[in-house]
């Protein structure tokens, strides 16, 4: 019961970090989600930039600890979303160069906006 849980926080995981990324993108659909986004975009812009840990994983850990489980034994999610959220090799570097990956990412999307929201 303990890894379902694990295995359902790592999953909303991935997708609050896509939301983070891409999450702008929904603007052309559902104007309103930019109230949600923006801070979720500066919680993730905070996380990458100060090396801190996302409560998420403190989440999954405890599920995972409750469990009495070391690691997901669910070979999709071993394989292919936890190398994802936790990259092996992440340094603080790294997270600094994602960090501005994200801003980039999400100034090049919210000029889209801009100038979408101009034109209308």
């Amino acid at each position: 019961m303990y890894e379902f849980f694990a295995n359902l926080t790592l999953i909303v995981h991935l997708i609050f970090i896509l939301f983070v990324v891409f999450g702008g993108l929904i603007f052309f659909i559902f104007p309103k989600i930019i109230y949600i986004h923006l801070p979720a975009l500066l919680w993730g812009i905070y996380i990458e930039l100060t090396n801190s840990v996302c409560p998420l994983t403190y989440l999954e850990n405890w599920f995972l600890h409750k469990g009495e489980l070391s690691t997901y034994s669910n070979d999709f999610i071993n394989n292919y979303l936890f190398p994802i959220i936790y990259p092996e090799d992440l340094t603080a570097e790294i997270q600094i160069y994602l960090g501005i990956s994200l801003i980039v990412i999400n100034i090049l999307i919210y000029v889209l906006i801009y100038k979408n929201f101009k034109r209308g």
